[in-house]
């Protein structure tokens, strides 16, 4: 086993992204400290490339803990409620497998990080890896505040079950797209455990509908029923630990292409790129001034160690191009429902 190391999710789609997070990682976490790259799916052609261009980068290969994961997911989500309902109400994200970040518990790390690839390092994560000492999970964001309709778990039904309280369920809710964790958590009799648990015995209801196929409602019914410590650095009450992250939320300062806090210019550990596409990082890495806050940042780190590859300048896309988007994306939201 190595002691420590950093894992993230990815394929030739998010390959964009790719780079500019594992430039960040080397800028700002560590040059040297292995990272893993999980595989999303069979498209792998460029990510492979790039694993051959740095030596502390390699590929997720067990291929029986992506299959007992997959396996796992698919059956959770085949019994949830959502399930039955018709093929219209079937989120952009059915039938993923984001829940493959999950076999990170299976990796050779002792101690890891996890980044989604829709992030970027801002800073050490050291006192990530201090909390392991103490915590079984650490997490770094605001799900914990969402109104009860939104949150990962479906808290009135695990109430009125008897198990939790709202006190003690709210806090523990967190994201997946950056967390810190152990090797050897959720080991196959563990596993199997919780899937009688969440299908047998119906807790597969503990999960908010709104969250059908989505790997990080999955992973806090998981984190909540495994009993296990958690800390999240925005509950800390340390004032300087408690921070934005979210690129289409919240409000950060460019200091030497670093981004900080607004408020008491706080480091913050990641940014976050949520609700971007990978479509919409390829456009902007083509020149086009795609819709995205924080770009200058993203542009940066994408073409660290490439600057003459950089778009010089960043072109607005025209009305046909944008009709011609939005009415593609029509098109694929009726082949999703028909097919």
């Amino acid at each position: 086993m190595v002691s420590q190391g950093i894992y993230t999710l990815a394929n030739d789609v998010v390959y964009d992204q790719l780079i500019a997070l594992l430039n960040s990682i080397e800028t700002h976490v560590s040059s040297s400290l292995p990272i893993c790259i999980i595989p999303y799916d069979d498209r792998l052609d460029k990510v492979k490339s790039e694993i051959k261009n740095r030596q502390n980068l390699s590929l997720f290969d067990n291929q029986e803990s992506i299959d007992r994961w997959e396996n796992f997911a698919d059956k959770v989500w085949e019994a949830h409620p959502r399930n039955q309902e018709s093929k219209a109400s079937r989120p952009k994200w059915y039938k993923g497998h984001l829940h493959r970040k999950l076999v990170a518990f299976d990796g050779e790390f002792d101690n890891f990080v996890f980044y989604e690839a829709d992030n970027l390092a801002m800073k050490s994560v050291e006192d990530v890896f201090t909390k392991l000492t103490d915590y079984d999970f650490v997490f770094d964001d605001w799900e914990h505040r969402k109104p009860t309709e939104n949150a990962a778990l479906n808290i009135p039904i695990i109430e009125a079950s008897g198990c939790y309280t709202e006190e003690q369920v709210r806090p523990k809710i967190h994201d997946a797209s950056f967390f810190a964790s152990k090797q050897g958590l959720f080991p196959p009799q563990e596993l199997a455990e919780l899937e009688e648990r969440l299908i047998k015995k119906r807790e597969v209801e503990w999960i908010n509908r709104i969250g059908w196929w989505d790997d990080v409602f999955l992973y806090n019914y998981l984190t909540l029923r495994s009993e296990r410590p958690i800390y999240n650095f925005t509950q800390s009450p340390d004032g300087q630990d408690r921070t934005g992250n979210c690129a289409d939320a919240d409000p950060f300062i460019n200091i030497d292409n670093v981004l900080y806090n607004e408020q008491g210019l706080k480091p913050i550990h990641r940014i976050h790129y949520m609700n971007y596409s990978s479509s919409d990082f390829a456009r902007l890495c083509q020149g086009e001034d795609a819709n995205i806050n924080y770009k200058d940042i993203f542009l940066h780190y994408r073409f660290l160690k490439n600057p003459d590859q950089k778009p010089s300048k960043l072109v607005p896309p025209s009305s046909l191009k944008k009709a011609t988007r939005k009415l593609q994306g029509i098109m694929g939201k009726i082949k999703r429902t028909i097919s």
